[in-house]
This record gives structure tokens, sequence and C-alpha cells, in this order.
């Protein structure tokens, strides 16, 4: 396969800046804004937002590409996701009960989530996703660029309303929306660890997990994924009005990654590849629902 040729890279990181402007601009609508005086406007809480998390993964760019390095990338990621929603609590004028919910629950997933990527990351050493991305030093930075933008889209409903000058009570959309958080959340967390605890056994060594979660979805971590992100969606959405629903982009974008882009199609390949002349495996798959848990097929 042949590299990209430099100005399609450029052209691509590019358009994801543009895209990040664009996020920026119509999500800081009713938002409150940071400094100014008078007649001199301030900057729009959740247009910082979006800056700090480009900035943020510019910066790591440099040493992670002088050493060629993707180690930290996703614990950069999750970084950002935590220190840009610490960001807004921080600066908001003002805070209520949904603003305090919807930053607890995106720093409880990242710090989770970050945390377990790092660990697996140290113990592997290695993600072969960045083998010939990260040779290569404009590619790499179009990767950095992509989670820039990434981190923002999926972060969108939360920061634009803890951003939102419009402020909202607690209401039944608060509790449905918490409650597919957490169980998006359990979801996801037991699944990572059930995988976890089979990988750690020497006795499953080029075997292919089946059992708990697995047993009943061939991606159960993406299905909670998806859920949480949706439920932080449904907290939020009392607190958006006009070009603020361009959170709507959020949830949208965490499944088409997951299912179309990155996520199931990158996994389902691999696998393939690995037991896809094993009879057992083609069982598997034939009678396991691929995302959401369902009673396996007869």
């Amino acid at each position: 396969m042949s590299r990209p040729r430099p100005v399609v890279l450029v052209s691509v990181i590019c358009i994801v800046v543009v895209m990040g402007i664009l996020l920026a601009l119509a999500g800081s609508q009713h938002g409150w804004a940071v400094g100014g005086s008078g007649s001199t406007p301030g900057f729009p809480g959740f247009a910082l937002a979006v800056l700090v998390a480009f900035v943020v993964q510019w910066i790591a760019y440099i040493p992670a590409s002088i050493a060629q390095t993707d180690r930290f990338f996703d614990a950069t990621g999750s970084l950002t996701y935590i220190a840009v929603t610490i960001m807004l609590v921080l600066l908001a004028p003002s805070l209520d009960a949904r603003d305090l919910i919807l930053a607890s629950v995106v720093v409880v997933w990242a710090v989770r989530l970050g945390s377990f990527l790092f660990v697996r990351n140290i113990r592997s050493g290695r993600d072969d996703r960045f083998d010939e991305i990260k040779k290569s030093k404009l590619r790499f930075l179009m990767v950095w660029t992509l989670q820039a933008l990434w981190v923002s889209l999926t972060a969108a409903a939360a920061w634009i309303a803890l951003a939102s000058s419009n402020s909202a009570p607690l209401d039944w959309t608060t509790w449905v929306g918490l409650a597919l958080w957490i169980i998006g959340f359990t979801i996801e967390v037991t699944a990572d660890l059930q995988k976890s605890r089979f990988k750690a056994d020497p006795n499953n060594r080029g075997r292919f997990i089946r059992s708990g979660l697995w047993s009943v979805s061939r991606h159960p971590n993406y299905f909670g994924e998806i859920l949480l992100w949706i439920g932080v969606l449904v907290i939020a959405a009392p607190a958006l009005q006009g070009w603020q629903w361009i959170a709507l982009l959020s949830p949208v974008l965490v499944v088409l990654l997951l299912t179309r882009v990155s996520g199931i199609p990158t996994l389902d390949k691999k696998a393939e590849q690995k037991w896809g002349d094993d009879p057992e495996y083609q069982a598997y798959r034939a009678r396991t629902s691929v995302l959401i848990p369902m009673p396996p097929k007869k």
C-alpha cells in the first residue's frame, strides 16, 4: 500500500482544523465567555475548550514524534477530557446540579478508560496501529490532530452544556440519561475486565474470548461506550439551544467510528486473519451478535 502524499496529509490536517473551528463556533452560541470587558467580547467557553483540546495534542505530538512512540497517545486523549472538563467547571460563572453531574460522568469515564489503556499499552509495549504511521512525522501529526477533533466531538454534549448560559433544573432527562450512562459504563468496564483476565491466563494464549458478556456480543465494550455517550447527551439536552444542538454529533460520531471506521471493522479483520480457519471461531461469529448483547442464535 502506497503512503499518502504530503499534500494529501496537509489537506486532511487543514480540513480537521476547519471542522474543529466550525464545531467551536456552533457550540459557542448562547454560551458564556472568558475575559472581555465593556464592548470587548470575551473568548467563548466552548471554543476555548476545543482550542485547548487541539493545543494539548499538538504539544504532546512533539516529544512523541521525536521518540517515535505512541505509548502516551491514548493517555493524552484521556487527560484532555479530564483537564478540559475541569477547566470549564473552574471558569464557569455559575454551576448547577446538571453541570456537576455532566462533569463527573465525563471525568470518571476518562480516568477509568485512560488508566486501563495506559496500563495495557505499557504491558504490550506497542500499539500496532502506529507501526507505519509514526515513521512519518506528517502522518503522525495528522493522527494527533484527528484525536483532538475526536475528543472535542465526543465530549461536545457535556462541554457545550457546561459552557452554556442556559440553566435547566434536574428533571426526568437527568435520571434517564444517568441510568443509560451507568448501564453503559458498567458494561464497558465489565467487558474490559473479562477480556483482560482472559488474556492474562496462559491457558488462553492464542484463543479468542467467548465467555461472559463476550458470549452475547462480539464487542460488548463498544456497546457500553455508545450507550454511555447517549446517556451524556440525554443529560445535557435541556441545557442546549439553537446551534448548540450540534452536540447531537457526539453519540453519532461514536457510533460511526466504532461500527464503521476504526473499531469493529479493524478488530474483525484482525480476528479473521488470526482465527478465520478455525471452525469454532466461525461458529462463534455466526451465532453471536456483533454489537448489541443478545441471546446467541441457534
